[in-house]
């Protein structure tokens, strides 16, 4: 498949896990792709989502090496861990200013390309945590509710400049963000287990999973879809097996 043959996709986070899968993927199917990251590596733009200049800069210069832009990726995020009292204001501002702010000065610097293009899309990557009850994720999962309802606001906002605006929902899923938060745990084997078991398929996602889902939500055959939260979960979001599912 080559839908994207001619379009521009920028990656926020592209340069390891889901990012860089997304970004593989979206070029293998024929776009030219702009990874956006702290560290992007050798073609890539640096990109420090929270600062509004660097995500100024680093738009403008996709633009003037690319020619235009057709797909925004919000994929750039950070963690935290503990429930409600476990972290301070001062992380509290720094989550959200990542994982949402961040998003809305990416949108704010592409919309003006975007408008531009035939095939507009934005995907912001989401979480399970959004719609889940997690436990000791108190400030990651107010992160992530908030980027589910912005995803729905910015897609009613951008219909009549034909921008579609989606998010992809992912369970636990196999990065070497979570490889760390396991590392750090007392008993990684026995995490790692718990994590997997709580999600029905019995297994962690994988980053080219989500990635594929990524890149449906940004393919301009799916020209009708848009405020549209895709889960990509093992069933954790709205199935209840009775116990431990066997397979065949």
């Amino acid at each position: 498949m080559r839908e994207f043959e001619g379009l521009v996709a920028a990656v926020t986070g592209g340069a390891s896990g889901i990012g860089a899968a997304a970004a593989d993927l979206l070029a293998e199917r024929g776009a030219q792709v702009a990874v956006l990251d702290l560290n992007p590596g050798d073609d890539g733009f640096r990109c420090d989502v929270g600062s509004d200049d660097e995500v100024r800069e680093a738009i403008d210069a996709v633009v003037e090496r690319f020619g235009r832009l057709d797909i925004l990726v919000n994929n750039a995020g950070i963690g935290a861990q503990g429930d409600v009292t476990a972290n301070d204001d001062d992380e509290w501002h720094r989550v959200f200013d990542v994982n949402v702010v961040g998003m809305v000065r990416l949108a704010r610097a592409a919309l003006p390309h975007l408008k531009n293009s035939p095939s507009a899309a934005i995907v912001n990557t989401c979480s399970i945590a959004a719609w889940a009850g997690l436990p000791n994720r108190a400030l990651y999962s107010a992160t992530k509710g908030a980027v589910l309802s912005l995803t729905l606001a910015m897609a009613t906002d951008h219909l009549p400049d034909r921008i579609r605006v989606n998010c992809v929902c992912p369970g636990t899923a196999d990065t070497p963000w979570v490889g760390r938060l396991l590392d750090a745990a007392d008993d990684p084997a026995a995490e790692r287990a718990a994590l997997a078991a709580r999600q029905p398929m019995g297994r962690l996602v994988t980053a080219d999973e989500v990635a594929n889902a990524i890149a449906y939500l940004a393919s301009p055959l799916s020209a009708s879809t848009t405020g549209t939260a895709l889960a990509v979960d093992g069933g954790m979001y709205g199935l209840r097996p009775r116990g431990p599912v066997q397979h065949q």
